[in-house]
């Protein structure tokens, strides 16, 4: 994950944010660079590969500024390569960009100045429709007001202004950091990078835009001034990387819109909207897939097979790690095994990797950690990126591999001739919402956890779903289970009746997952089944579902309406905050619940 970083001070900081930067360094990066101002003349630097490559450039060529923004780049649109390296710049406005622009195309097209653009990203035409609104005469707080009504997607902004002896933040669904120092202050991705200099910091929020002085920082919200808290950090990594949220896992699951909004860039080429996915393995030679994971990343093979039966009509076998090597195994020649972890280093899944790789089959991996053992094991590699996940509870590891897996569904289903080249960009489209369609939902959290406040001291809770909503209902009870020590099961509706009705009164909460799909009124009907017999339902639906589910629903959280292809990713959600704020409510370690590590490195 990119990582941002911005001083203004009373002294020369050139050196400072280098060192800043190599405090970034470890969210992943392929280039770097900084930009200061000089007798109202913006100034840049920027290099690809190692933060070393930047310092022997300035050493080469040298600038000096007491006003700076810098930037760590992981490369999603457009190659890694200096061109493309942040800050980008016109002659009145830099920036440095974390996040995704979802409809820079059109603001392209917009741009009377849209010839001077120079890069592949998406990052650089913030900077020339800043430029545009200023020289329209709008003054900066206008500006940012227009801009943020003009960008749609989820981001961070680090901004210099030629004629402005001021540093300028903007945030919008990505997180960034205020530091407070003595005469100087700081902008930050995270508090990481702002560690060398303060332990003072304030947190934006959504919308929130800062502008820094020396002596001074204001931060505004749709145009008026507001307060946000100063926290007192400690210099320690694990205590200032929360970034304004009590835990860790809450962090996480806003942090999703974003993740995927990385995601999304790495593999699509938004420009034809098409794929950009490089695999000699993903081919239409493929005819049967086998998926080997553990826990979460297990219920995400399970939605995946309803996506790769679907858009590449082949066969998908999942198995759980520890148990698939025990079984008297065989594969086919035109079979590929697919291992996914977000570590990488979970060791029943690498012992399964290992047994496997002895009998010559085609091995393929989804982790988030390029160097684990996982990723170096098999043939082939694609990264998720989720960025640093520390809670225990995975949460955005789970979302970005389902994200990734519907990308391979289509890639094969493309392959294949099973998707023409009309419905892979109808299927992009819809993916380009997903970042937008997650934020919105994050936007009701209070209903969720206003949800939660009725339903925490249950001591059983019952998850339903059919179809990929199914697998949606596991990874809801085994959240749930983690961090609140509920007991919790996730079963198929249709099954309801072979068992489980058994367990249903008042007391033992069920929560419906039915999104409007044409299994819809199949499960509608099973929960019609416990409103017959006391039971108290929660539905997680959408809008139109709400409409049909209301009358025996005791609580409803809407999701937006998307594509059915979607669906899963926007659904993840309110089961990860509803299990959240349920553990809150019941004072668990939500970060590190008991018994629990964040990598099983044994079997």
């Amino acid at each position: 994950m990119c990582g941002i970083l911005g001083i203004i001070s009373k002294k020369d900081i050139i050196t400072a944010m280098i060192d800043g930067l190599k405090k970034l360094a470890y969210r992943g990066y392929d280039s770097s660079g900084l930009a200061t101002i000089n007798d109202k003349t913006i100034i840049k630097r920027r290099a690809s590969g190692k933060i070393e490559n930047l310092e022997k450039l300035l050493e080469h060529d040298p600038i000096k500024g007491n006003l700076g923004i810098a930037h760590t780049r992981w490369a999603t649109h457009g190659a890694p390569n200096e061109i493309n390296a942040h800050p980008h710049a016109t002659s009145k406005v830099a920036i440095v960009h974390n996040g995704i622009i979802e409809n820079y195309k059109d603001i392209i097209a917009e741009l009377k100045n849209k010839n001077l653009l120079n890069s592949e990203t998406d990052s650089e035409v913030i900077a020339h429709l800043l430029t545009n609104f200023l020289e329209e005469g709008f003054d900066i707080n206008k500006s940012i007001m227009k801009l943020l009504e003009k960008l749609k997607g989820a981001f961070a902004l680090g901004i210099l202004i030629s004629n402005e002896n001021k540093l300028i933040a903007v945030r919008k669904g990505s997180p960034l950091a205020i530091g407070y120092g003595e005469n100087q202050n700081y902008i930050g991705s995270d508090a990481v990078g702002l560690a060398p200099y303060t332990k003072k910091i304030s947190y934006l929020e959504d919308g929130d835009w800062a502008v820094l002085d020396v002596d001074k920082v204001e931060i505004f919200n749709q145009g008026k001034l507001v307060n946000r808290d100063i926290n007192i950090t400690s210099i320690s990594r694990l205590s200032i990387e929360k970034g304004g949220f009590k835990h860790y896992m809450h962090k996480e699951i806003h942090e999703q819109p974003t993740a995927i909004g990385e995601t999304l860039k790495s593999f699509i080429d938004l420009d034809t909207k098409s794929l950009k996915l490089n695999s000699k393995l993903f081919n239409e030679s493929i005819s049967r897939i086998t998926m080997i994971a553990c826990g979460t990343s297990s219920y995400a093979c399970k939605v995946a097979r309803f996506w790769f039966e679907k858009l590449a009509g082949i066969p998908v076998h999942i198995d759980i790690a520890s148990e698939y090597r025990y079984r008297n195994i065989t594969h086919s020649d035109n079979e590929l095994v697919l291992f996914i972890s977000q570590s990488g280093e979970t060791r029943d899944t690498i012992a399964c990797l290992e047994e496997i790789k002895k009998t010559g089959a085609k091995t393929f991996s989804i982790v988030n950690v390029s160097e684990s053992s996982i990723a170096r094991l098999s043939d082939e590699t694609i990264l998720t990126l989720a960025g640093p996940e520390i809670g225990v509870a995975s949460t955005k590891a789970f979302t970005t591999q389902l994200f990734t897996l519907l990308i391979l569904a289509v890639k094969l289903g493309v392959a294949k001739n099973k998707v023409s080249p009309d419905e892979e960009k109808t299927i992009i489209d819809d993916l380009i919402e997903v970042p937008s369609l997650m934020t919105k939902t994050l936007n009701n959290e209070d209903k969720i956890r206003n949800i939660a406040s009725e339903i925490y001291t249950a001591r059983d809770v019952l998850y339903l779903g059919r179809g990929e909503a199914h697998a949606i209902a596991l990874e809801g009870a085994l959240k749930l289970k983690e961090i609140s020590y509920i007991h919790a099961e996730g079963y198929a509706a249709g099954e309801l009746k072979h068992g489980p009705i058994a367990l249903v009164d008042e007391n033992v909460p069920v929560i419906g997952i039915l999104p409007t799909n044409k299994i819809f009124n199949k499960t509608a009907s099973n929960l019609a089944e416990v409103y017959a017999r006391g039971g108290k339902i929660i539905s997680i639906t959408d809008q139109k579902g709400a409409k049909k589910i209301n009358d025996i629903s005791s609580y409803i959280f809407s999701i937006e309406e998307c594509s059915e292809l979607c669906q899963p990713l926007i659904l993840a959600l309110p089961i990860q905050l509803l299990a959240y704020h349920i553990a809150v409510f019941k004072g668990t370690d939500v970060d590190q619940p008991r018994n629990l590590a964040k990598s099983v490195t044994v079997e």
